[in-house]
């Protein structure tokens, strides 16, 4: 096999050691460099054109894996790919490391072998994930979730914010009737029956802005 490239970034000085001496094992994948935050993966794939990064999800600081996938991918062409490598497999997580370019998305208690395929396949912007989040992704096309109106996001803004129902309607120039009767359609969407569970369901499958 060709050579693959590749950045390697995570916040975490141990794991990001121990993946150099993981990736070290195979001599078709060469770990040109490692980035411990957002900014500097995304600087060091800009000027080093990497074939592959991969990307940890919590990062320190201010931008994580999810944003620094997106800038990385928006850069031009050559464009590194992105494979996300992660203890995380929420929906949420999952769709947004999606929607932000990533070609693929792995848990980090995949099998060695398991992950050198996917950065080969990464590298040839094959799609690689693994099979609880493959599994994941499947029941979500089936089984889509709630979509909520424009209104009806400000409205678990200013719920999130702690406002009540007078506050926020003085907040969006709408009357307490109208407040209530979105609040009803929230909570139905969502399938919970008070303010604060609303707000934790649509936190948890980040529904707020």
């Amino acid at each position: 096999m060709v050579t693959v490239r590749l950045l390697l970034c995570d916040d975490h000085a141990v794991v990001r050691a121990g993946l150099r001496a993981l990736l070290s094992s195979a001599p078709d994948i060469e770990v040109i460099e490692e980035a411990a935050d957002g900014p500097a993966a995304v600087a060091l794939a800009a000027s080093l054109r990497p074939d592959v990064v991969l990307m940890d999800l919590q990062l320190g600081g201010d931008m994580d894996g999810i944003e620094a996938t997106r800038r990385i991918t928006a850069q031009p062409a050559p464009t590194p790919h992105v494979l996300v490598l992660t203890t995380y497999d929420t929906d949420a997580d999952i769709t947004r490391a999606i929607e932000a370019g990533a070609t693929g998305y792995l848990l980090k208690a995949e099998r060695p072998e398991e992950l050198f395929a996917a950065i080969h396949a990464a590298a040839s912007g094959r799609t690689t994930l693994s099979a609880p989040v493959a599994a994941r992704v499947m029941a979500r096309m089936r089984n889509p979730g709630p979509t909520l109106t424009a209104r009806e996001r400000d409205i678990l803004g200013q719920l999130a914010q702690g406002l009540g129902n007078r506050e926020i309607a003085r907040a969006l120039h709408i009357s307490e009737a109208t407040v209530k009767t979105h609040l009803g359609r929230i909570y139905d969407k969502l399938g919970v029956d008070t303010r604060a569970a609303a707000v934790a369901v649509a936190t948890e499958r980040r529904l707020l802005a």
